[in-house]
Parts: structure tokens; C-alpha cells; sequence
């Protein structure tokens, strides 16, 4: 036995050396057709085996259980049985109730039929996969192997017999005769040899019929084999097909069934308009107005107490002080008096309004226009390109937004009192009144829509501080006379000629509808007339030296708000001043105002060094002539803000020192460096597109979150400005833009909600 194992490893080194295998052995046996068909066995038993394995894992109910023991296992059958327990604590003639009732039934029919269809799956498909990848092909496989096997065992042999035939010559040779010993023993050897090699043949034929045979068999059957994908389709559509017209039936008789009903008596004595979610026309069609309902209504109640309120639209409101207002501005609009004492429940009423119309007021056609116009870097050219893109808006919404923007800046005037510059109102209702379509496309568009929210800001800005220029004459803003008796603010006037820009005239512009009547002039305008938009406007240019007094009104703030810079922004040398401090006791029922936090506060919590000597710098360069210490920093932030206002050094300042000083170049860690992001992700299992990057600093923070390829949110009450990241826009540095930017961290859940 040890003698044939050793010949047939001599063997298999010998067809080894000789570049052969058992397969090219056993394709000796095979034709070029044959030889194909062989090549398919192995990925044909894999694919029957991964699909049956995944198809298996589909299946919801309990694998060769009879019907009604699979239907019981249904997560749709668990569904009706709760739907059942359910409407019978619900009146049965209630609307609710017969829904309920009919949703129990159709869940339980669906059910059903899935049942069915995973009983016809394991049927038609899964066993006969199993059948495939378990017992057939196998088979044919070890027929293989059995072929291989004795092919190599038919060379093996036949080597020995060539060799001992030749023992036995060359001992005739030296002198053994035909009757010695040694003759007669190789010669039965030989005669040994001849037999078992005529054995070892007659098997090698009978194994290779066979295989030949299951080659050919696994030929004819292929087709049948790719039937059982096609019957998965063909299960699947049918399976499909039953559940929609089941549904289909239950829901045209739900339907039928609700609309006959009659509603309740306490839901016909309060009737409700569409309001919000629904578009600007159709909300106005309805209602018969020229002004929306709760933009109109809003504008009035803040008029009445609320322009003066610091941080109006920017601090959120109550939730369910914001629910119960729009619920009632849909129900009952005139008894809005109650929330006049919640300015900010009213600016976020109007957020929301607008937030949740289908189509922004300024309109998904007119978007690129407004964006062109943002992007002139030259006044007056962009004033003319304003006033132009506002003669193109529909009626409806010119109106409401000369409404709404005549209202934006009465407030503004208030900025000394209320901190809402016309920078301030652009950034927090910007986005709510201009985004761009939903479209498909690569990540390059996707990129582009996120940071337009910026320049956005720019255009909102624009239209308030040429409110009175770009939407001229008075305006009484109780429009329907819906509302209580006006306020003195009620009524706005056009600005005197030294608070108006005086860069740029525009005349007032004539209706479209009737130009042979002479325009009415602007003092002999009644209160209730809104000017329509101009049709064609005409901008003459006044002399360069009036341009100096412009947006001298927007400046006068903390935060200032110039037009978008044209080159990177210079090192920031000036320092900015703390978020407004709370009131210590608010009034009675409002709301309590969140603080605008600062970035981060350095102290002892922090354990930041309170004292950085020479001494500790030669330390650390004494340390680092050793070339195997590592000088590793966790930022280079040269600075970070305090609580009141002022700078202390930071990571970044101390790291340079050491730098320096020892010529080392420090390995950056933290932001904007991926390095310990790619450690935490790769430990956690992280995904950096469901991940959000927050920072106040477009240099470290929001560049590491492009790095990372994070979704970016700059916060403005740290570092940097939004002067800032237009400038890095206007200069294509996309890596120093955010996606989105929030006025303080405690706007940023009302933001994730939205």
C-alpha cells in the first residue's frame, strides 16, 4: 500500500514537472463542447446554492409549515389581529372605526395571499434550487473527481509496467537466463502488472461513460435549470398582481364609504381652510384673497407687539404653542389675539408658512435668474438685475412678496433694539422663502444646491435693504380689514429721500393691464391699493458719489452684513462680541429664550495649559532630538473665543511654538485632519454620509467635515462669519463652504426637524 502511495506522488510530481494536471488529463477524454460544458458545473452549483440561501432568508413565514400554521406567523397577520383588538373600542359607525374595520379584513386577505405565494416559492424554486445545488450537480462533480483519480492511477500503473519492463531486458542482458530466478520472478511481475493495468482500464472506460453521460444530461437540462428564475419572476408578478387588486377593491370601497359619510357636528360648526402645505394660488383662490392668510395675519400680529422682541425669527418657539396657532390660523382666524403676546410662536408660524409651500414665494423658474443676480458683484448692476427678475414673478406671489419684504424692513429699522439687521432676517428666513428644485444628479449638483442657501442670503438681503426702491409706493398692511382695527404701524410709508439708496432711481411702474391711463402718483394712492409689479423696468444711474450713504442703516450692528466680499476674507483682527444674555425673568406664559452658547469656554475643565514657559519649551526640545518621539498635535486653532468676548491662545499657537523651535513638523490628529475620524469610523462601524459636522471655524471645522465627507454646518456665534464663507464661494474654495449654516446652536433641532 505505502509502495503504491509513494509511486503516486512520483507520478503526480512528474505530470506536476511536466506542466500537467488531472484536469488537463481527464480533458484529454472530453470534446471542445464538452470541455465548455464542464467549465459551467462549478459556477452553476454556486449560484443555485447563494441564491437558494438569500431567497430562503425572503421568506416571512415558517419554512415547510402547512397554510394556516405559516398565515399565523405573518408579521400581516399580526397586523390585522391588532387592527381587530383595536376597532372594537372604536364606534362601529364612526369613520375611523369602518376604516379600521376594512383595513383589519384587507390585511388578513394579504396575508393570505403572501402565504400562498411562499408556499408556491418553496415549491417551484427553492426545492428544485436545493435539488440543483445539493444533490445533482454535486453528483456530477464527484464523478469528476472519481474520473481524475483513476486516470491518475491508469499513468501511475502503466509507468511502473514500462519500468519493469525494462528491468526484466536489461537483467536477459547481464546473463540471466530464461529459467533463473530472477527471470522468473520479473516476468511474473511484469504478467502482474499487464493485469492490473487491463483492470484499471476497463474502469477509467466505465467512469468516463459516465461522466460523458452526466455531461451530456447537465447540456440538455441548462434550459430547465434557467426556468426556475423565470418562475421566480413569474411567482413574484402573480403574488404582486393578487395584493394590488385586493388592495385596489378595498380601497376604491374605502373611499366610497368615507365620502358618503357625514361629518360630525363639531367638525361642520369649525370648518378648515387649506392653508398651509398648500400652493400660493390655490390658497388664495380659495379664500379669496390677495394676501395670504397667515402672512397677512402674522405681519399684523408682530406689528402690533412683537418688531421691538430681540432676536424675532430667530429664536424658535414652543412646539405645541406653534401647533395650536397654526391650527387655529386654519379654523378660526379671527381669534388670533390670544398669541399676540408669543411674537416668536408668530414669526415661526410664518416660518413655517412658508417653509411648507410646495413652491417657494420667489418661485423654482425664477431661481437661476435670482442666483445670477446674487452673483454681480457690482451695486447697481445687481439692484437692476433684482428689479428685473421681481417683474417676471406671477402677480401672486409680486404681491406678497412687496408684502412681506415691506414688512422685513420696518423691522430691520428696529435693529438697534431688536438684533435683527437685514443680514440677520436674510440668513434666518432666507432659506425659507428660495430653494432650489429637487433634482437627480451627480454628487458635483448636489454640492452646488447645498451651498446656494448662501447666496440665497445675499438675495433676501438685497430685497430688504431695497424694499422702498425695488417695491415702491405705500402700503397698508391690514390688506382684507379681516383683522382688529389698525395699528399706527399698520401703515408704511416710502422712507425720506436720505434713508432711500440714492445710488439708483427707478420710476414707479405703470399696470401692465391698462398703459393708456396715466399712473396714479404715489401720494394719491388709497391705503387698501397694491401697486402692481413693473412691467419692463427702466433703472437710470445717478452720479458715482451718491453711492456713498448706502446700507449706512444695515451697519449699526454687531454682526455687520456688507455685500459679498470678491476675494478670500483677511485675517479676522477685530474680536466679536457675545450673544445677548437672556432676561433673568421672563414675562409670565412666553416661552424661555435659549442663550446663544460660545464655542467652547477654556478653563480648568478643559485642562488647558495656565502657563507656557521657556523652560517647558527647551523641555520639549530636548525630547524631540530623539527621532523615535513623536510630536503629535490635536488642532491647530491659533485662537479660541471666550465667554466674554475676548481670544486666548490655542492648540495651534503652542504647536508652532514647538515647531519652531525644534524644527519637528507636528502630526495634526484632530480637525481639519481625518486621522482619528477614520479611527473612530473604522472601529464603529460608522457611516460618515449619515453623519453631521458642527463647528463654528470654516478653516478647521467645516474643512474637516468636507474631508471626511460629512455633511457640514457652520453655527455663527464662534469664529467665523457668513461674510466669510461667501467670500470662499466666490473663490471656489468648495472645501471651505458649509452645506448649511444656523444662527446659534440652539437653532440647529429646529433646523434637523425641518
Amino acid at each position: 500500500m505505502m509502495k503504491r502511495q509513494l509511486h503516486r506522488m512520483r507520478q503526480l510530481a512528474h505530470t506536476g514537472s511536466l506542466g500537467r494536471t488531472p484536469e488537463t488529463e481527464t480533458a484529454e477524454f472530453l470534446g471542445e463542447d464538452l470541455q465548455q460544458v464542464e467549465q459551467r458545473l462549478e459556477p452553476a452549483k454556486r449560484a443555485a446554492h447563494n441564491v437558494h440561501k438569500r431567497l430562503q432568508a425572503c421568506l416571512q413565514g415558517q419554512s415547510g409549515s402547512d397554510m394556516d400554521k405559516r398565515v399565523k406567523k405573518l408579521p400581516l397577520m399580526a397586523l390585522s389581529t391588532t387592527m381587530a383588538e383595536s376597532f372594537k373600542e372604536l364606534d362601529p359607525d364612526s369613520s375611523m372605526g369602518k376604516a379600521l374595520e376594512m383595513s383589519c379584513a384587507i390585511q388578513n386577505q394579504l396575508a393570505r395571499i403572501l402565504a400562498e405565494f411562499e408556499m408556491t416559492l418553496e415549491r417551484d424554486v427553492l426545492q428544485p434550487l436545493n435539488r440543483l445545488s445539493e444533490e445533482e450537480l454535486p453528483a456530477i462533480l464527484k464523478h469528476k473527481k472519481s474520473l481524475q483519480k483513476l486516470v491518475s492511477d491508469w499513468n501511475t500503473l502503466k509507468s511502473r509496467l514500462s519500468q519493469a519492463a525494462k528491468n526484466s531486458g536489461s537483467g536477459q542482458g547481464l546473463g540471466g537466463g530464461p529459467g533463473s530466478y530472477g527471470h522468473t520472478t520479473t516476468a511474473n511481475k511484469v504478467e502482474t502488472l499487464k493485469e492490473e493495468e487491463e483492470e484499471l482500464k476497463r474502469k477509467v472506460e466505465q467512469c468516463k461513460d459516465e461522466y460523458l453521460a452526466d455531461l451530456y444530461h447537465f447540456a440538455t437540462k441548462e434550459d430547465s435549470y434557467a426556468n426556475y428564475f423565470i418562475n421566480l419572476m413569474e411567482i413574484q408578478a402573480d403574488y404582486h398582481r393578487k395584493s394590488l387588486s385586493s388592495l385596489d377593491t378595498a380601497l376604491a370601497e374605502l373611499k366610497e364609504n368615507h365620502s358618503q359619510a357625514e361629518p360630525s357636528p363639531s367638525m361642520m360648526a369649525a370648518p378648515f381652510s387649506r392653508v398651509y402645505g398648500v400652493s400660493l394660488g390655490a390658497h388664495l383662490q380659495e379664500l379669496g384673497r390677495d394676501i395670504a392668510l397667515p402672512i397677512e395675519a402674522c405681519v399684523l400680529m408682530l406689528l402690533s407687539e412683537g418688531v421691538k422682541e430681540e432676536g424675532l425669527f430667530r429664536l424658535a418657539a414652543g412646539a405645541s404653542v406653534l401647533k395650536r396657532l397654526k391650527q387655529t390660523m386654519a379654523s378660526d382666524p379671527r381669534n388670533l389675539q390670544e398669541f399676540c403676546s408669543d411674537p416668536h410662536a408668530v414669526a415661526g408660524a410664518l416660518k413655517s408658512y412658508l417653509r411648507e409651500l410646495p413652491e417657494p414665494l420667489m418661485t423654482f423658474d425664477l431661481y437661476d435668474d435670482w442666483m445670477k443676480a446674487a452673483s454681480l458683484k457690482e451695486p447697481r448692476a445687481r439692484l437692476e438685475a433684482l428689479q428685473e427678475v421681481c417683474s417676471r414673478l406671477p402677480q401672486e406671489n409680486f404681491s406678497n412678496l412687496r408684502y412681506l419684504m415691506k414688512f422685513l424692513a420696518r423691522l430691520a429699522e428696529d435693529q438697534e433694539v431688536n438684533k435683527m439687521t437685514p443680514s440677520n432676517i436674510a440668513i434666518v428666513l432666507g432659506p425659507n422663502l428660495l430653494w432650489p428644485p429637487e433634482k437627480e444628479g451627480d454628487q458635483a449638483q448636489l454640492d452646488a444646491a447645498s451651498v446656494s442657501s448662501i447666496q440665497v442670503v445675499g438675495v433676501v438681503e438685497a430685497l430688504i435693504q431695497n424694499a422702498d426702491t425695488l417695491f415702491p409706493g405705500d402700503i397698508n398692511f391690514n390688506v382684507s380689514g379681516l383683522f382688529p382695527a389698525a395699528t399706527p404701524q399698520d401703515q408704511v410709508s416710502d422712507r425720506p429721500a436720505s434713508e432711500e439708496l440714492p445710488a439708483i432711481a427707478v420710476p414707479a411702474p405703470t399696470p401692465a393691464p391698462a398703459p393708456t391711463l396715466a399712473p396714479v402718483p404715489p401720494k394719491e394712492r388709497t391705503e387698501s391699493e397694491v401697486p402692481p409689479r413693473p412691467a419692463s423696468p427702466k433703472v437710470s444711474r445717478s452720479p458715482p458719489e451718491a453711492a456713498a450713504p448706502t446700507e449706512d442703516m444695515a451697519r449699526r450692528t454687531k454682526r455687520p452684513a456688507p455685500a459679498r466680499p470678491t476675494m478670500p476674507p483677511p485675517q479676522v483682527s477685530s474680536t466679536r462680541s457675545s450673544p445677548p444674555a437672556p432676561s433673568l425673568s421672563p414675562a409670565s406664559g412666553s416661552p424661555v429664550i435659549p442663550r446663544a452658547l460660545p464655542r467652547r469656554l477654556v478653563g480648568s475643565s478643559l485642562r488647558a495649559p495656565t502657563h507656557f514657559s521657556f523652560a517647558k519649551l527647551r523641555e520639549a526640545c530636548a525630547h524631540l532630538r530623539d527621532p523615535d518621539c513623536l510630536l503629535v498635535a490635536t488642532d491647530r486653532d491659533p485662537w479660541h473665543p471666550l465667554s466674554d468676548g475676548s481670544r486666548t491662545p490655542g492648540t495651534g499657537s503652542l504647536a508652532a511654538a514647538v515647531e519652531t523651535a525644534s524644527g519637528r513638523q507636528a502630526l495634526v490628529v484632530g480637525k481639519p485632519s481625518p486621522y482619528m475620524f477614520e479611527c473612530i469610523t473604522e472601529h464603529f462601524s460608522l457611516d460618515p454620509a449619515r453623519m453631521l459636522m458642527v463647528g463654528d471655524r470654516l478653516e478647521t471645522d467645516i474643512l474637516f467635515g468636507h474631508r471626511c465627507g460629512m455633511t457640514t454646518v457652520l453655527t455663527l456665534t464662534g469664529v467665523s462669519r457668513l461674510e466669510e464663507a461667501q467670500a470662499y464661494l466666490a473663490a471656489s474654495q468648495h472645501d471651505l463652504v458649509p452645506h448649511y449654516y444656523v444662527e446659534s446652536i440652539a437653532d440647529l433641532m429646529d433646523g434637523l426637524e425641518d
